[in-house]
């Protein structure tokens, strides 16, 4: 099997673009890709994209993909569109490195579009609502809010995680966030901000929600052969994980963990030959400020019951052993749910390029960790960096 690499990966800014559409935002997303390659690097060399989508809204719910590749000029290019809720284009991204390692391709396009503030709140609750159980829990009357509130909910009764510590982790991803002028929420928050925000779905407050966004997201992914002539240090995918869970949280044995979290990291790890404390950085999904604290715990950085220690002790932050969502997470830098899984991949190639708007010193090893709904789909990446033989 051959070993897979990024050699360009870029996105557009998140937010709230009126006037954007979908094929602009991947327009943006992929240009930004290509300037990221060292060197010339031309179009013609891409083999095979995959593009993951929700769709939200329903525009061009069929073909959005080939719509896609076909607006950026890559004509004939065979593209996939991939639909794994907000896991979709982690899904891609998978794709793509498993087209390269196999050698049926040499060079493999890897992104995700959403366009999500265009539609009114009840469309985009209907549109967020069909990745959760439809059959039970969405027509109940439970929202992805409702949801991640009862997980947050089991988490402080079973280990007496308290609002503060789901109140760090938007102190932390806003400071972040706010460095990164690309971030749809670019502003720094207090934690009395945080813990005394209006109600979403209790405990969980506006201040451990993310937001809802546009954006797009772009990686090109190269064999070695390919990678070597547009660099000499190549930043390798070390491990791929990917695991499927229930979709309903009534399905599932705990409330406390994504159990399809455990087993993607599991597997990411070991491909990878590391342990989680070899990384030197990570980017998890926080949707929702709990969302954080379960990934501290499933991808192995802390024992259970633990997350909310790492956060009072400042283990993530920029500074910290391991630093999380340098980005601006999910929670600050926004969450366009088929462009986030890349999106996250993308601050992953800066911060291996030294490029970061919140560095770490000389990374190695790096994460990025993908959720799907309440934990239906999750995929772990990672990479490290190497000098080009």
């Amino acid at each position: 099997m051959r070993d897979a690499y990024v050699i360009g990966a870029g996105q557009s800014s998140f937010g709230s673009f009126p006037e954007e559409t979908y094929l602009s935002l991947f327009e943006s997303a992929f240009e930004t890709a290509l300037e990221g390659v060292e060197g010339d690097f031309p179009t013609e060399a891409i083999d095979e994209a995959y593009l993951g989508t929700l769709g939200v809204g329903g525009r061009q719910i069929g073909l959005s993909g080939p719509a896609v590749t076909e607006h950026v000029g890559l004509h004939g290019v065979p593209t996939t569109r991939v639909e794994n809720a907000c896991a979709a284009s982690g899904y891609a991204f998978r794709q793509a490195v498993t087209a390269v390692r196999s050698g049926m391709v040499d060079v493999a396009l890897a992104g995700g579009y959403e366009v999500m503030t265009d539609t009114s709140a009840d469309q985009t609750k209907w549109w967020l609502g069909v990745s959760g159980e439809t059959e039970w829990e969405r027509i109940s009357g439970t929202t992805f809010a409702g949801v991640y509130a009862q997980m947050a909910s089991a988490h402080m009764e079973e280990y007496d995680t308290t609002v503060e510590d789901l109140s760090r982790v938007a102190v932390k991803n806003h400071k972040n966030g706010a460095r990164n002028p690309k971030a749809h929420l670019g502003f720094e928050c207090s934690l009395e901000d945080a813990v005394s925000a209006p109600s979403v779905a209790d405990p969980l407050n506006l201040y451990h929600c993310c937001p809802t966004t546009d954006g797009a997201s772009a990686v090109l992914v190269a064999s070695e052969e390919v990678a070597t002539e547009y660099g000499d240090e190549l930043i390798r995918v070390a491990g791929a994980g990917a695991a499927s869970g229930r979709v309903g949280l009534f399905q599932r044995g705990t409330l406390t963990s994504i159990p399809a979290s455990v087993r993607a990291g599991e597997a990411a790890y070991e491909e990878a030959g590391i342990a989680p404390e070899d990384l030197d950085f990570a980017e998890v999904h926080d949707c929702f400020a709990i969302a954080e604290l379960l990934a501290y715990e499933d991808l192995g950085f802390c024992e259970r019951g633990e997350a909310g220690r790492l956060l009072r002790e400042g283990v993530t932050d920029p500074d910290g052993e391991l630093p999380t969502n340098t980005s601006g997470g999910l929670k600050s830098k926004g969450h366009p749910i088929g462009a986030t899984g890349t999106g996250q991949i993308v601050e992953a190639f800066e911060q291996f390029r030294g490029e970061a708007h919140v560095q770490v010193e000389k990374p190695r090893y790096g994460l990025t960790h993908n959720v799907g709904g309440s934990g239906g789909g999750v995929t772990v990446h990672v990479f490290e960096r190497e000098e080009a033989a």
